[in-house]
């Protein structure tokens, strides 16, 4: 792959969800070799770099992001052969691919625990945030656990609590211990020596803790956005169990790492409330940290002009000198498609405004499978559900699983084409219309509109690299420009049930057209968008 410095600002990432892209041996459960051989799909989308969520070693407690060992894939995707076959036909389509690193915890089964829990005193018994009780018996402080109860888990055999951020099973790392540090950046020096090209890092914001232990105090503001309003994670203000002070040093170790291998570049996972935009302004700023951030804010149910405006405006505020990864939808949250809806919604409808909406915002952006065939959120039974969120938190909240259920690849064929097993989410039924087969060469379809807007993307400079300005507008219009040198772009958009009229500024009251939603038209100066319309002019 080229060494291109800066390749990864405007770029488009895809995300692959392992477990349900291709099944390849007919286990239900898809694998390297399945991500291989469809690779062309991605390709031919016209994105830059595909984000591979984790195939590590683990015991799938938390569907592998409790690993075991980062040095190894599990068998259940393959070997690492498999691996290096899939980097390797990825580079000759041109494609970078980007490995999930879960840094900030492991599963309960890695070595470097079993370990660490052994005694006080072994070579690795810092490796991991201990902590003795208080007077009472009780855990070392409030700290909550995101996925449910508190923090803590009770050792018998080094006699102190361990923390865990997520499960029980998923003992935090404490990246106070320099040791603990070295063995994560040797992992990480592992891949990059197969030839990955970047590292997307998991909650990077939770890999220090507050050393005195301090309590948490009660919030002050809403609760954050990357949990679900049931979760009493939500009524604490996360003071002192992450986004700490000493990460930024950790983030330039790991730079300075990748600054070894040319080319290759490290994305932060950042959930952190309204804190995001600031704690991603220092997360990417100065050229010695992260490249780049990805962040949960586009990840709610609003779906207003006045919130995306908002969003925009707190980050360019707050992480000018820095950059973002926008991103709709992923692997924890409800597909965009069905979260954007409103009853009566012509999904395809919500489908293009949304992507003509990602692809004009400044800095990279990030596709989640499926979501170029506008697949809608899957509704399971309990008895289905996979996702040991969803189980503890049933049924005031369903868990992740409706948003990881295998892609449809052929509409008619047994499993949509995904596996000749039984697979281990099961497929809805109205996702084989949608399916990639039933979409393929035909430019009137959600599909052929990826390729077409991700092209036009790449193809637009004030798209790929320009400045972002807001113009004031009614409120059920988002209208804004990108420029770039003396190139200028307006990008407006109808979120309204009913038809828009709207008077265009002087300077693009002749522009033409350059894509727009079916229906838009400009009469003398001024552009009617239909319901759910947009249209991107340049002067």
């Amino acid at each position: 792959m080229s060494e291109e410095r800066d390749w990864w600002r405007g770029a488009v990432i895809y995300q692959v969800y392992p477990r349900s892209f291709q099944d390849s041996d007919g286990d239900g459960i898809g694998d390297l070799k399945g991500i291989t051989t469809r690779l062309g799909h991605i390709a031919a989308l016209g994105v830059d770099a595909v984000w591979v969520s984790p195939f590590f070693k683990s015991p799938m407690a938390d569907m592998g992001y409790d690993v075991s060992d980062y040095c190894d894939v599990d068998p259940m995707f393959g070997t690492l052969a498999d691996f290096d076959a899939l980097l390797a036909r990825a580079h000759e389509l041109g494609l970078r691919i980007i490995i999930d690193q879960v840094l900030s915890h492991t599963s309960d089964q890695h070595q470097w625990f079993r370990e660490s829990r052994a005694s006080r005193d072994n070579a690795r018994a810092d490796w991991y945030v201990w902590a003795d009780p208080k007077a009472d018996g009780t855990a070392p402080n409030n700290w909550l656990s995101i996925f449910g109860g508190p923090a803590w888990e009770w050792d018998g055999t080094r006699m102190q609590y361990y923390m865990h951020s997520f499960l029980a099973s998923q003992p935090d790392i404490n990246f106070h211990s320099p040791a603990a540090r070295q063995g994560l950046l040797d992992a990480m020096r592992f891949w990059l020596d197969r030839g990955v090209d970047g590292f997307r890092l998991d909650a990077c914001n939770h890999y220090f803790h507050d050393a005195k232990l301090r309590d948490n105090p009660p919030a002050t503001r809403n609760p954050a956005n990357d949990v679900p309003d049931t979760n009493p994670y939500g009524f604490q203000e996360h003071l002192y169990d992450k986004t700490q002070p000493e990460n930024l040093d950790f983030l330039r170790e790991v730079r300075k790492l990748l600054d070894d291998y040319p080319g290759t570049i490290a994305v932060g996972e950042v959930g952190d409330g309204d804190r995001s935009p600031t704690t991603v302004g220092l997360y990417t700023s100065g050229g010695d940290t992260l490249h780049f951030c990805y962040t949960f804010d586009l990840f709610g149910r609003e779906f207003t002009p006045a919130f995306f405006r908002t969003t925009v405006e707190m980050f360019e505020a707050a992480a000018r000198n820095g950059w973002v990864c926008w991103a709709l939808s992923n692997h924890d949250v409800t597909r965009h498609v069905s979260r954007f809806a409103q009853p009566g919604d012509d999904p395809a409808r919500i489908a293009r405004l949304s992507l003509a909406l990602l692809i004009a915002l400044r800095g990279t952006i990030c596709l989640y499978q499926g979501e170029e065939l506008a697949l809608p959120e899957a509704e399971l039974a309990f008895e289905d559900l996979r996702d040991p969120y969803g189980i503890r938190f049933w049924p005031s909240f369903k868990g992740r699983d409706g948003c990881r259920t295998p892609m449809p690849w052929d509409g008619a064929a047994e499993q949509a084409g995904f596996s000749t097993g039984t697979p281990w989410l099961p497929i809805p039924e109205q996702h084989r219309a949608r399916a990639v087969d039933v979409q393929s060469g035909d430019p009137g379809s959600i599909l052929g509109f990826y390729q077409a807007a991700l092209a036009f993307r790449r193809a637009q400079r004030p798209l790929h690299d320009g400045d972002i300005a807001f113009v004031e507008t009614p409120e059920d219009l988002l209208v804004f420009t990108r420029r770039a040198g003396d190139e200028a772009m307006l990008c407006v958009y109808n979120f309204a049930r009913q038809a828009m009229r709207w008077e265009l500024p002087e300077q693009f009251a002749a522009a033409g057209a350059l894509l727009s939603e079916a229906g838009c038209r400009i009469d003398r100066g001024v552009i009617v968008l239909p319901p759910l319309g947009w249209s991107f002019l340049k002067a």
